[in-house]
């Protein structure tokens, strides 16, 4: 089976039970019996951040990330080389620049990129994704 990255659409899916969030949860559970890998940049873990800080407050945004730092889910450092893979994804492409970094990890590591956000679309013939409902 191949390895998956998850950005933050199926993140927040999982954390906020909302469509999405059950299979998200499957997928942790399989990659803790070890039959794949799961990656999130670091970006995308800042855009989890931010976005439950907002809706929900800082504490609960705390919360979220000791909870994800518990999960099978491996955070990804960025570097020069990622950050100027996003930038040229981003050149080609109007995606958001977070999401350009979880789909050029996915692209680094010939991973799956697990979303059910819609600007994703675009990038269907330079990725492979995983529909989240």
């Amino acid at each position: 089976m191949p390895d998956y990255v998850l950005d933050s659409y199926a993140l927040l899916a999982y954390f906020n039970s909302e469509a999405g969030g059950e299979e998200v949860k499957q997928l942790l559970g399989t990659a803790l019996d070890g039959e794949f890998a799961l990656y999130l940049s670091l970006i995308n873990l800042g855009e989890i951040y931010y976005i439950i800080r907002r809706r929900r407050g800082k504490e609960k945004a705390h919360e979220t990330l000791e909870t994800l730092r518990s999960l099978p889910v491996t955070l990804c450092d960025t570097s020069e080389a990622r950050v100027l893979a996003a930038a040229e994804l981003k050149a080609e492409y109007p995606i958001s620049y977070a999401d350009a970094f979880a789909a050029t990890l996915a692209q680094e590591l010939g991973a799956t990129l697990v979303t059910g956000d819609p600007e994703f679309k675009k990038l269907e013939p330079v990725l492979t994704i995983s529909w989240l409902p």
